[in-house]
């Protein structure tokens, strides 16, 4: 009975003296914009489905969205207010990255998951979310600092960075070639690039037009030099191929549909082309006869 009474104790004074962090670490995190109303949050936490008093709550500045994305987007898009919130949940090892949106209208959840692997988030349910229809470019500087704070990891800065461009790169080109092929084009050449150890410029350029022909996408000179430009830098960060796929694997699977449709396609031009030819051959039979 000693001997229990006084491991009794031993845990309690452990507990008290354990580091709230540490604690904390282990809590859902819900992070609001900074500039969002008391009835928006509570708005927020509902779509989050999420009690107050059972998550950890944070806030994101107008400044912290900025010092990501200033220079990268136009002014007007970043703002000065804070709106954007998420919700960030641990999930199991290997489970991968899972995301849902709401109220985001330029940002899909395909490429919040691409950029979210290339920040060095992995095994997170996120919801992306705001009180009304915004782009959702700043949303992503939330869901890295509270992913930080739920895994107590600290995210490398330039890995923020480059997830910062890919996610604005990502979107412009999804406003020229579709927002579905612009996810696929940049998770497969990220892929490869990762892969294979890139990092000569010209190999990567050679990746991007390949892979670009596969999806049947024509790209600008200016956009292969873009594209081209955040591989060189994501060559450099300390990314995992085989992390990359397993993270990737559920987003992975619905961008796959991109492919296949691109394929179908494919198959139905040629038909058509053929019957044309066919149509076409007939009718200079008919004449020369």
């Amino acid at each position: 009975m000693k001997k229990l009474i006084s491991m009794l104790i031993i845990t309690s004074i452990l507990i008290t003296l354990m580091p709230l962090g540490v604690l904390a670490d282990q809590a859902d995190v819900v992070i609001f914009g900074a500039d969002i109303t008391q009835s928006q949050r509570q708005e927020m936490l509902k779509i989050f489905n999420a009690n107050e008093n059972d998550v950890m709550i944070l806030t994101v500045t107008n400044d912290e969205e900025r010092e990501y994305l200033e220079g990268l987007v136009p002014e007007q898009q970043i703002g000065t207010r804070a709106i954007s919130s998420a919700y960030v949940k641990l999930a199991p090892k290997n489970s991968g990255i899972k995301v849902e949106t709401y109220n985001i209208t330029w940002v899909t959840k395909e490429m919040y998951a691409n950029a979210m692997v290339t920040a060095g988030i992995e095994d997170a349910e996120v919801i992306a979310a705001a009180p009304f229809k915004v782009s959702g470019t700043a949303a992503l500087t939330g869901i890295m600092k509270a992913f930080e704070k739920a895994s107590g990891k600290k995210l490398n800065q330039e890995a923020k960075k480059t997830a910062s461009e890919e996610l604005v790169l990502t979107g412009d080109l999804g406003e020229e070639i579709g927002k579905d092929k612009a996810a696929k084009l940049v998770q497969d050449v990220k892929k490869q690039v990762v892969k294979q150890k890139i990092k000569n410029p010209e190999d990567i350029r050679n990746v991007i037009k390949k892979i670009a022909a596969e999806l049947d996408i024509e790209l600008t000179e200016e956009q292969i030099n873009q594209i081209m430009d955040l591989m060189k830098r994501i060559s450099k960060l300390d990314l995992d191929i085989n992390k990359i796929s397993k993270q990737l694997d559920k987003i992975s699977s619905t961008l796959g549909d991109v492919k296949k449709t691109v394929e179908e396609n494919k198959g139905l031009i040629q038909k058509i082309l053929d019957a044309i030819n066919h149509f076409l051959r007939w009718l200079q039979s008919v004449f020369s006869s």
